[in-house]
C-alpha cells in the first residue's frame, strides 16, 4: 500500500495537480539544502517526493493559496 494515502492528502490540498507542484517543489528543496522537517528515522519512504507528502500529512508544510 503506498503511504501516504491520496486521500488523506486531498483533504489538506483542492486537487490532484496542487498536490503534485507542492510535493515536487518540497522534494527538490529536500534534494538541494538537505533540510527536513522531521528526523530521517521518523520518515517511511527513502525517497524525497515520498518524504514530501508525508510532511504534507503531518501538517510540517504551510501551504499558501495564492489570490486570484
Amino acid at each position: 500500500m503506498i503511504y501516504p494515502s491520496i486521500d488523506k492528502l486531498l483533504n489538506i490540498v483542492n486537487s490532484k495537480y496542487e498536490l503534485v507542484h507542492i510535493a515536487a517543489r518540497r522534494s527538490k528543496e529536500m534534494t538541494k539544502k538537505e533540510n527536513y522537517q522531521l528526523a530521517l528515522n521518523e520518515y517511511k519512504s527513502q525517497k524525497n517526493i515520498g518524504r514530501a507528502l508525508e510532511e504534507m500529512l503531518e501538517g510540517k508544510l504551510k501551504i499558501v493559496e495564492s489570490p486570484k
